[in-house]
């Protein structure tokens, strides 16, 4: 196996390989084969395919606008008082979140605003009230004052995608926001989760995330039939591998460090001019 992976990059996490697909910035509408192709090449029987979510939602043209919405009365309250000064000050260390979330919370730009009332308009209150990551909406990896929204029907993506590739493999779809655990039951905010992780909870499942066991990325769909605890640790694998990059861009505040733009002035040719990994080929060593 080692002189099969001689020339292909690739690390080594405990009894895993982790294979990166690297590519340019996958646009809107634009086809999944710079993702499909390298795998169809490299994959091997009972491989993983691990892909992140918002390559699939852009390849879908689920972006929004952000800068066409006005936010409502109670877009700002959930903005101002909500989240930067009840979430940042008070109840964020109560509840001991991240100190990173706590200190983006402390500083929410004004487009923030806006953003909410994207939240309010297609998700609900529900996810509104979350403080940050409302919904799995993604602001880092879109252009000027777009976002992009969780892809649609996650599963039968990554069951397509399987078609494509035409080897008895595993491809799953995943989101950095987490999945949690109480009392050995599974759940996340986010709005949608492979069988066995209870959705859907929004700011209700957030708080309670909070008193609960992190388990990691959440799993948004998969091509198999999969176990909870399986499906969680080949998606950590995955991330584990994301965190290690220079270019990793998870929040708003990160994309100035890596593009040399404030978010809302980035372009495709900007996001384009990067080295991206949309998707991992995990494998058994």
């Amino acid at each position: 196996m080692d002189k099969e992976l001689e020339n292909i990059k690739h690390v080594i996490n405990g009894d895993y390989i982790v294979i990166p697909i690297e590519t340019g910035y996958i646009k809107p509408n634009e086809n999944l084969d710079s993702i499909i192709l390298p795998a169809k090449e490299l994959m091997k029987e009972k491989d993983y395919l691990v892909i992140a979510e918002t390559p699939i939602s852009v390849s879908q043209g689920r972006l929004v606008d952000e800068s066409k919405y006005n936010p409502s009365l109670t877009a700002k309250f959930l903005t101002v008082v909500w989240s930067k000064y009840l979430w940042g000050y008070v109840l964020g260390p109560l509840l001991k979140i991240k100190k990173r979330t706590i200190k983006n919370l402390r500083k929410l730009p004004k487009q923030t605003e806006a953003h909410k009332e994207v939240v309010l308009q297609l998700y609900g209150l529900k996810h509104a009230l979350k403080p940050a990551s409302e919904a799995g909406i993604d602001l880092s990896n879109a252009p000027g004052t777009c976002v992009s929204l969780l892809p649609e029907n996650p599963e039968k993506v990554a069951k397509d995608i399987k078609k494509e590739i035409g080897k008895d493999i595993c491809v799953m779809i995943i989101d950095t926001d987490a999945t949690y655990m109480k009392n050995g039951k599974y759940f996340t905010a986010l709005p949608i989760a492979i069988d066995g992780i209870d959705a859907d909870n929004g700011i209700f499942g957030y708080v309670k995330g909070q008193l609960s066991q992190n388990m990691g990325s959440t799993p948004l769909g998969c091509s198999e039939k999969i176990d909870v605890e399986t499906a969680l640790k080949i998606a950590n694998i995955a991330e584990d591998y994301q965190k290690s990059l220079s270019t990793e861009m998870k929040t708003i505040h990160s994309v100035k460090a890596v593009l040399g733009f404030e978010i809302d002035k980035v372009t495709i040719e900007d996001l384009d001019s990067i080295t991206h990994t949309p998707a991992m080929i995990i494998r058994k060593r």
